[in-house]
């Protein structure tokens, strides 16, 4: 589904951050925009699940799940990284945040989710299904350990946001920002709307929908 350059892209991309690249997307992710992102899918997130249980996987740091605890505080959390050093980094956070004990992190793949069946009411991923080399096999697991009735909520960036979702970003964050969103986009292999769009076909839950959220796209699937 992606263009020749995305797909190249895609093969020499990690699945997920490693040290010291880790601590630098930790430091960063501390800063303000970024934490008015996490609460923001948060918000949206809860408007799906409020007092259930929810996977995050490719968690990074963890802030999504310290906000989504912090704001719903009956939540049972589990976040999921590929990567050693991130899952490290988002214990710490937990640790700092007096959250260690609320809320666990384990390493672990999207492609073979270390899970029983039904076992989440909700399983959500940020920024994350770009990286995943096997995304049908990995939104196939989601649909495994989904209770029935329940919703993925996958939110990525994709390469071709609408014009007039990137002035109303510009105007929130300021147009240098989206200099570094639009450089940034340039060398992921996000996929284009379309393409994200027709994730789901190939896939047990066959059908979903899609909308933004902010700058993200959202691809909103149920298991029935």
């Amino acid at each position: 589904m992606l263009s020749p350059l995305r797909r190249l892209l895609k093969v020499f991309h990690p699945e997920g951050i490693p040290w010291p690249g880790t601590t630098c997307y930790n430091a960063i992710s501390k800063i303000r925009i970024f934490q008015r992102h996490y609460a923001f899918v948060a918000d949206d997130i809860l408007s799906y699940c409020s007092d259930g249980s929810i996977l995050d996987i490719g968690t990074g740091p963890g802030w999504l799940l310290i906000t989504l605890q912090q704001k719903s505080p009956i939540l049972r959390l589990t976040g999921l990284d590929v990567s050693p050093a991130m899952v490290a980094e988002a214990r710490k956070n937990l640790a700092n945040a007096g959250l260690s004990e609320m809320i666990a992190v384990k390493e672990g793949n999207a492609s073979r989710l270390p899970f029983a069946d039904s076992s989440f009411d909700t399983v959500v991923s940020t920024g994350s299904i770009h990286h995943w080399k096997e995304p049908t096999v990995g939104l196939n697991e989601v649909y495994r350990v989904l209770k029935p009735g329940g919703y993925a909520l996958i939110y990525d960036i994709v390469s071709d946001t609408p014009a007039a979702v990137l002035r109303e970003t510009a105007r929130e964050f300021g147009r240098f920002k989206m200099l570094l969103f639009w450089l940034h986009a340039f060398e992921e292999p996000f996929y284009s709307c379309q393409d994200f769009e027709a994730l789901a076909r190939s896939t047990l839950f066959k059908e979903g929908q899609t909308r933004f959220v902010g700058v993200l796209y959202c691809l909103i699937l149920k298991k029935e």
